[in-house]
């Protein structure tokens, strides 16, 4: 640049900081992220760094101020590996210690906090000090054994140390990358013309996921552990705390910014140190995990579902970024719902690149007015899918026009309708629609419906890409041999896909319905209809009056359930699937309903059964079960930590039963009077 353009941009540069001072802590309204007001911080510092002559004193820089096996055996935890509940604002995490301090009947909790890795949770299971194996968390139930991989990572001790180790102990932590052992990694795959990994978090979870344990040794994996599982043979601290220093004792590295603290405000100054100093750890975390310091304490919390109630994730805040739209597309879904798709200029946000973001609908279209060419904000928190935040005005470019959805499906054609109250719009080409037909497959083989295992996403793509499968029914038609001819597809899987297939012919009427992806009709209301009707045949010849008698169906979910079975190609395919063999046992339907016009609502956590199975047995005497307490409500089951509702009861003097007492009503099959 020529000494003119070089002061332009510096003025530049300091008009538009100075600009997005104003609006940040003027107005309270930032028109960029932060990322992109450092970015322009930087660059006006490196300038003036180079040229010290142009620095002035109203400069804005003058202020004070990250050999092979054919697949992984599967291992069943001996103790389930639990997930953690998660706290976003300071408000949640109140509402946390809170609900311990009640439950504890204490003034004040002393609390564990760690750094919450950005890693692959694994367990390690050691007898007499002895590494035995290890395997990742899967589904809390059942993980995959990756014992030839982790013993390659060093940090990981073979033998245990000292002699004061129980004779079997699964030690559990996180696998993570280094950002250091990140960049070495990424400079070798550049090196040898491979492709890069996003981030560490991918890096580590695709090297220890390696079949060949040979290539996880060459990557540089670190671990943090952060508790145990099953503890047999030995005595145990009575802290979390001194669990922990045990476990240093023993070799097994642990997360050197544990501390222990008392008092919530003690907690918030962790979080707010750990914030400040979470670029210069050297890896990535995405908050910081809070957890009662005694061990007898946490046994009194115990769990619900799969989370522990004495331990939380404060997750940091939602991470933005600014970029690009390219352009603005729309995908249609299962159901025939239109969705615009902002196509991005790559940026790098919330640990990972992104190049598209959802714009949810045509309402929310229209409230943000995203245009094509427009430079937006662009948002990820955790696992959520991206979204634009908004647009940037003042970087708009002249002559750019709002979007319209499409009057005609991109797909098939099919005119596309929007319903009166619904924001959004949908495809009429139903199954003759190839979009729909790919996710009506993808949804029929998943776990709550007829829970086909092996059967992702990626293979049935493939399968009704080379015309194997039209339709669902077409699953059941497919052989070994033409499975083993696709593409990444080994004899041995191709078997076991066709063993899973017939698995899933011996199911339930409510999976099935649930599976043949009826608008509206989700795996509750497909229950609903079960027990009601009792056979596929009524459901079927069921008129909308009748079917709005049914406990959860309104007008609306009736009238798709009438539209779906008047069409003679879905009643051909059912008539198909039932030919190739899928069955179910008969439902008895009760002529006797003695909780008939009694509604109830659950609330809590059920010890002696899940709230699904509660409400299928009060239904199955006759009661309605509501998801909201109301005047008309009859009787509130609350279980523990009940919540709200149970206090909306009271208020309403509706009358509420305890465990016991609904237990006591279900084996009396009896309605109180």
């Amino acid at each position: 640049m020529s000494s003119q353009e070089i002061i332009n941009r510096v003025n530049e540069l300091r008009e538009l900081i100075n600009q997005n001072n104003y609006q940040y802590y003027v107005k309270d309204e930032p028109v960029i992220p932060d990322a992109e007001y450092d970015r322009l911080m930087q660059e006006l510092i490196a300038i003036e760094n180079e040229f010290p002559e142009l620095i002035i004193n109203a400069s804005p820089t003058q202020r004070v101020g990250v050999a092979p096996l054919d697949s992984f055996p599967e291992i069943k935890h001996e103790a389930p590996m639990l997930s953690l509940g998660n706290a976003f604002d300071e408000d949640e995490m109140t509402a946390f210690d809170r609900r311990i301090r009640e439950k504890l009947e204490v003034d004040n909790i002393e609390y564990v906090a760690e750094t919450k890795l950005d890693g692959l949770a694994i367990s390690i299971l050691y007898e007499d000090g002895q590494f035995i194996r290890a395997a990742t968390r899967g589904d809390g139930t059942t993980g995959e054994d990756v014992t030839l991989n982790v013993k390659t990572i060093k940090s990981i001790p073979l033998t245990l140390l000292d002699e004061k180790y129980p004779k079997r102990i699964e030690i559990r932590g996180e696998v993570f990358m280094t950002d250091d052992g990140f960049k070495e990694l990424n400079d070798k795959q550049k090196e040898k013309g491979e492709k890069l990994f996003v981030n560490p978090r991918n890096a580590a979870a695709g090297s220890l996921r390696q079949l060949d344990s040979r290539i996880t040794s060459q990557r540089h994996l670190s671990f943090f552990a952060y508790g145990v599982g099953i503890v047999e043979g030995g005595m145990m601290p009575e802290s979390h705390a001194e669990l922990l220093s045990r476990l240093k004792t023993w070799g097994v590295p642990v997360s050197p910014e544990t501390k222990v603290m008392v008092k919530l405000a003690a907690c918030f100054e962790y979080y707010k140190s750990i914030a400040s100093r979470r670029s210069s750890l050297g890896y990535d975390i995405d908050g910081v995990v809070f957890k009662v310091n005694r061990l007898d304490q946490q046994d009194i919390m115990g769990t619900v579902s799969r989370a522990p109630r004495w331990a939380i994730a404060y997750k940091f805040p939602p991470e933005e970024e600014l970029t690009e739209i390219l352009d603005i597309e729309i995908q249609v879904g299962r159901t025939g719902a239109l969705t615009p798709v902002a196509r991005l200029k790559p940026v790098f946000v919330g640990g990972v690149t992104v190049t598209n973001a959802t714009l949810h609908n045509e309402d929310e279209l229209k409230r943000k007015d995203v245009r094509i060419g427009d430079t937006v904000i662009v948002r990820r928190a955790g696992d959520v899918i991206p979204e634009v935040l908004k647009v940037v005005m003042e970087r708009r470019l002249k002559n750019t026009k709002m979007f319209k959805m499409p009057s005609n499906c991109p797909i098939c054609g099919s005119d596309v309708e929007r319903e009166e109250g619904e924001a959004v719009i949908r495809c009429s080409g139903g199954l003759y629609c190839s979009a729909q037909q790919i996710q009506a497959i993808i949804h029929f083989a998943s776990r709550r419906a007829m829970n086909i295992d092996g059967l992702g996403d990626k293979l049935i793509e493939q399968l009704v890409e080379k015309k194997l499968i039209c339709n669902v029914s077409d699953l059941y038609t497919l052989t070994q041999e033409q499975l083993a001819e696709l593409e990444r597809m080994a004899e041995k899987s191709a078997t076991n896909i066709i063993a899973a297939l017939n698995n899933s012919k011996e199911t339930t009427l409510d999976r099935f319905l649930y599976a043949l992806g009826i608008r509206e009709v989700g795996d509750a209301t497909a229950r609903s209809l079960a027990n009601h009707f009792g056979n596929l045949s009524a459901i079927q010849s069921a008129s909308q009056d009748t079917l709005e008698k049914v406990d959860d169906v309104g007008p609306i979910v009736a009238r798709h359930i009438v539209t779906f079975f008047l069409q003679s190609h879905n009643r051909e395919v059912i008539k198909d699937l039932l030919k190739a063999g899928i069955h179910w046992p008969d439902i008895k339907i009760r002529t006797e309903q003695p909780l008939k016009g009694k509604t109830f609502v659950i609330t809590g956590t059920l010890e002696t059964m899940k709230r699904d199975e509660a409400k299928q047995r009060l239904m199955e005497l006759g009661a309605k079960v509501s998801g909201s307490v109301s005047k008309k409500t009859d009787y509130v089951i609350a279980g523990s930590e009940p919540g709200s509702k149970a206090e909306k009861a009271r208020k309403l003097d509706v009358e509420i039963l305890d465990e016991a007492s609904f237990l006591s009503l279900i084996k009396s099959n009896q309605a109180i009077d």
